[in-house]
């Protein structure tokens, strides 16, 4: 079951400048970044009223991150909705007839589950959904 909109991805070629965008031109504050070795980015998130926005950058400039930019340029990247069971989601979804990106979860930021619905099932949408087996 979707329990809330976990944060809103932003892919950038430069993440200290988009980092100075954000908190020192915008206001937000920069709650920290994360490296996720699985998904081969750097990461920085900006808590904004029950949500983020998370600011993602190829790591090593390799992986999907990199392959966006070099196809589309910056800009939103997807949507991450929290999920209380990624697996069982995964499930539903794939008998109402969505495609995922990956056959399984995969380690996210944060020690979340995650998982990548297929812009092709939604509308050209990516959506990301995040099992956080430790919050609260």
């Amino acid at each position: 079951m979707i329990l809330s909109l976990d944060h809103i991805a932003i892919a950038v070629d430069d993440l200290q400048a988009a980092i100075r965008r954000f908190a020192d031109d915008l206001g937000l504050e920069l709650a920290g970044t994360e490296d996720v070795e699985a998904a081969r980015t750097s990461t920085a998130f900006l808590p904004v009223s029950g949500t983020r926005i998370e600011l993602v950058h190829p790591l090593r400039g390799e992986g999907p991150i990199a392959l966006h930019l070099e196809k589309r340029g910056p800009g939103l990247h997807h949507l991450c909705f929290r999920v209380d069971d990624v697996e069982a989601e995964m499930e539903r979804l794939r008998g109402l007839g969505y495609r995922f990106t990956t056959d399984a979860p995969t380690p996210g930021a944060h020690g979340a589950k995650v998982a990548f619905v297929h812009p092709r099932s939604t509308g050209g949408v990516l959506i990301e959904l995040a099992e956080y087996p430790n919050a609260p």
